[in-house]
């Protein structure tokens, strides 16, 4: 099993093991400010604005099943994602789990975009985070991946 799929597999273990407070919380409340600051960043196409909510030794696991590593290839991911016409982007936090160092977090999301006929159409998944927390207090992307 490969790397990636390990820590899958890690990371979806506990989350099932940490019994869901959605809705509840100071974790849950910061964990929906850094999505929605992410969201506001993608909405506006700006790949820079996106990738600086990455650690500099984040991985980012696409659906496409790329391998990509700290904020300047997740700049050049999006910046594709952007230049497609991919649009309105949503992320709805399903649970969180973590401490004062790092925080785990499951969310559905969403996305406009076009389908073969090039029609507007909507697009969802499942998104898995790992948040690193910053001397500052702010939450970083050290792993994220999605379907």
């Amino acid at each position: 099993m490969s790397a990636p799929s390990v820590m899958r597999h890690f990371l979806a273990a506990a989350l099932i093991a940490i019994p869901s407070a959605a809705g509840a919380g100071p974790l849950d409340d910061q964990v929906r400010a850094a999505y929605l600051a992410w969201d506001a960043a993608f909405n506006k196409g700006d790949a820079e604005a996106v990738a600086a909510f990455y650690t500099g030794d984040a991985s980012f696991l696409p659906a496409t099943h790329d391998i990509v590593q700290g904020p300047s290839g997740v700049e050049k991911f999006y910046s594709g994602l952007f230049a497609g016409g991919i649009t309105d982007h949503a992320l709805d936090l399903i649970r969180t789990a973590g401490d004062d160092k790092i925080v785990i977090a499951a969310a559905k999301w969403s996305a406009t975009g076009k389908d073969a006929a090039g029609k507007p159409t909507r697009f969802s998944g499942i998104a898995t985070h790992v948040f690193e927390r910053q001397p500052d207090g702010s939450l970083k992307l050290k792993l994220h991946t999605f379907n």
